[in-house]
C-alpha cells in the first residue's frame, strides 16, 4: 500500500481512532453511577385519613333488592335510558372542559420525560469552521532599523474542528430521583383530576337530563290542567248564560285558566335553559341542539354505597388530593439534596486541523474527562428556608387530603339520607294526590247540584294541582339525588385505574381512548 509522507496508512478507515477513544468515555462514567444508591429526604408513607365502619343513614334506609357489588364501567346504564346513554357519551369525546383536563394530564406527563432526562448524559456536538489572519503589525519582524523594515506574508489559516462533549450529574443524593417521583406523582393527581372532571360533566349532565324530563312531565301535567279548567270555564259559562251561576263565577274561572297558562310558558324557559346546559356539556352549540320531549317516569334505580373506607378507591378526587401528597413529600428530598454538593462528570472529544485533509487522520484527534464538586458554602439561608417551605406544603396537602375524604363522607350520607326522605316524602304526597282529585270531584258535583261555590271548586282544584306538581317535583328530585349520589361514591372509577410511576408519562393509549370516547 501506498505510505504518506508521515508513514500512516492511507487506506485506513478515517476517524477510527477518534471513533475508538470516544468510546470510552461512557465506561468512565460508570464508577460514579454505582454512587447514586443514596436518596435524601423522607420515604413516603400513605397518610391516614378520617373514615368509619358504615354509613349512617343505611341502617334507617333500606333499599329494595340491595345489592353487594359496587358501580361499575358505564353508570348512567343503570338508568336505562338510551337517549341519556347517548348524550354521556359525547361528554368523553366533545366536552371541552374534559378536553382541556386531558391536555394537563398529557402536558404533567410530559414534564415526567423532562425529569427522566436528568438521569442520562448530555451529549453534545459543535463542528465549526473558521478562517483567521493574525495582525500582520503583530508578525512583522524589521530587517534593520528604521520603519522600512521588511513583512511576513500573510498568516491567515484555516481551522476545522469537529467536537462532541458530554456532561453527566451523577445523582448522588437522589435529586434528580426525587424530581422524577415529584413530576410522577404530579402527573397521576393530574390524570385524577381529569378522571374527576369527567365524572363531574357526567354526572352534571344527568342531574340537567332528568330535570329537563320532569319539566316535560310538569308541562304535560298543565297542559291537561289548562284543558280540565278549560272545560270548567266553559261550564261556568253555560250556567252563567242559563242564569244559574254569577259573572264572578266566570271571571275566577277564567283568571284560573290564565293563571295555568301563564306557568305553563314559564316551564318552556327553564326547560329551554337546561336543553342549552345539555347543548354545552356535550360539545354542541346550543342553537343547533334540539331534545324531543318525553315526560319523567319510574323511579331510582338501587344505588350500592359499599362502606365508607371504599371511597379512598373509588373516587377521583380523593386519589388526586393522596397523589399531590406524595408528590410534595418527594419535593422534600428534592430541596433537602441541595444541602449536599453536587458532582459533574464532563468529558469532551473530537477531532481538530488546520487542513481539511487531516482532519480524520490520527494526530487530529483530542479528549479530556474530569469530574467537578460543587458545595454552597453560603447562601444566608435560603436552601434551609426552601425545605421549611416544602415540609410545610407538604402538611398542607395532608390537611387537603383528610378535608377531602371528610368532604366525601359527608356527601354520601347527604345523598342517601335525602335518598330515605324523599322515598318516605313521595309515598306521603301520593296519597295527597289521591286525596285532592277526590276533593276536587266531590266539590264540582256539589257546585253541579247547587250546594257549593265556585269560589271551593277554585280552591280544591288549585290544592289538586299544587299536589301534582309537588309529586313531580319529589320524582325528579329523587332521580337527581341518585345521580349525586352515584358521584358522590366516585361513578365507576377505581384508583387502580391510575398509571404506575413507570407508565404515567405513556399517554398516547389514554389520548386515543379519551379521542374514541372509549374511557
Amino acid at each position: 500500500m501506498e505510505k504518506k509522507p508521515n508513514g500512516r496508512n492511507a487506506a485506513s478507515p478515517a476517524g477510527i481512532n477518534f471513533i475508538m477513544n470516544f468510546r470510552r468515555l461512557p465506561f468512565l462514567a460508570l464508577p460514579p453511577l454505582l454512587l447514586t444508591g443514596c436518596m435524601v429526604g423522607p420515604d413516603y408513607h400513605q397518610p391516614s385519613a378520617p373514615t368509619a365502619a358504615a354509613y349512617k343513614e343505611v341502617a334507617n334506609w333500606k333499599p329494595a333488592q340491595p345489592k353487594d357489588d359496587a358501580i361499575r364501567g358505564k353508570w348512567w346504564e343503570i338508568y336505562h335510558d338510551s337517549q341519556l346513554n347517548e348524550l354521556e357519551e359525547q361528554v368523553n369525546i366533545s366536552n371541552q372542559n374534559v378536553l382541556q383536563a386531558e391536555a394537563l394530564f398529557r402536558e404533567a406527563a410530559a414534564a415526567v420525560k423532562v425529569a427522566r432526562a436528568g438521569l442520562f448524559p448530555t451529549l453534545t456536538a459543535n463542528p465549526a469552521f473558521t478562517e483567521s489572519q493574525a495582525s500582520q503589525n503583530l508578525t512583522s519582524r524589521g530587517s534593520g532599523g528604521g520603519s522600512g523594515g521588511g513583512r511576513s506574508g500573510s498568516t491567515s489559516q484555516s481551522l476545522y474542528n469537529l467536537p462532541l462533549e458530554a456532561t453527566y450529574m451523577i445523582d448522588v443524593w437522589g435529586a434528580v430521583r426525587r424530581s422524577v417521583q415529584v413530576n410522577s406523582t404530579a402527573a397521576q393527581a393530574s390524570f385524577a383530576d381529569l378522571e374527576n372532571a369527567r365524572l363531574s360533566y357526567q354526572a352534571t349532565l344527568a342531574e340537567d337530563y332528568f330535570s329537563l324530563r320532569g319539566l316535560d312531565a310538569q308541562k304535560r301535567l298543565l297542559e291537561e290542567t289548562v284543558a280540565a279548567y278549560q272545560k270548567s270555564l266553559d261550564l261556568t259559562t253555560n250556567r252563567y248564560n242559563s242564569g244559574i251561576a254569577s259573572k264572578g263565577d266566570v271571571a275566577q274561572a277564567k283568571t284560573q285558566l290564565e293563571t295555568t297558562r301563564a306557568q305553563l310558558i314559564d316551564v318552556g324557559v327553564q326547560r329551554a335553559q337546561f336543553e342549552h346546559a345539555i347543548a354545552t356539556l356535550t360539545g354542541k352549540p346550543a342553537p343547533d341542539f334540539t331534545l324531543e320531549e318525553s315526560p319523567l317516569t319510574g323511579t331510582p334505580p338501587v344505588v350500592p354505597v359499599g362502606i365508607p373506607a371504599d371511597l379512598l378507591e373509588r373516587r377521583p378526587d380523593i386519589a388526586g388530593a393522596e397523589r399531590r401528597v406524595a408528590s410534595a413529600n418527594a419535593n422534600i428530598g428534592v430541596q433537602t439534596a441541595a444541602y449536599y454538593p453536587s458532582l459533574t462528570l464532563s468529558g469532551s472529544t473530537g477531532l481538530e486541523a488546520i487542513q481539511l485533509s487531516q482532519l480524520f487522520s490520527g494526530p487530529s484527534f483530542f479528549w479530556s474527562v474530569g469530574p467537578v464538586l460543587a458545595q454552597t458554602l453560603f447562601d444566608g439561608g435560603r436552601i434551609h428556608g426552601q425545605v421549611q417551605e416544602a415540609r410545610a406544603n407538604y402538611e398542607a396537602t395532608v390537611a387537603a387530603y383528610r378535608q377531602t375524604v371528610l368532604t366525601a363522607l359527608q356527601q354520601v350520607e347527604d345523598d342517601i339520607s335525602g335518598l330515605r326522605i324523599l322515598e318516605n316524602e313521595a309515598a306521603v304526597q301520593e296519597e295527597a294526590v289521591k286525596s285532592a282529585q277526590q276533593s276536587v270531584d266531590i266539590i264540582t258535583n256539589q257546585y253541579k247540584a247547587g250546594t257549593q261555590d265556585y269560589l271551593q271548586v277554585i280552591t280544591v282544584q288549585t290544592i289538586a294541582l299544587n299536589d301534582r306538581i309537588t309529586a313531580n317535583n319529589i320524582r325528579t328530585r329523587r332521580m337527581t339525588t341518585s345521580v349525586l349520589l352515584i358521584e358522590a361514591l366516585g361513578g365507576g372509577w377505581n384508583a387502580a385505574k391510575l398509571p404506575g410511576n413507570s407508565g404515567v408519562a405513556d399517554v398516547p393509549e389514554a389520548q386515543t381512548q379519551i379521542a374514541k370516547g372509549k374511557k
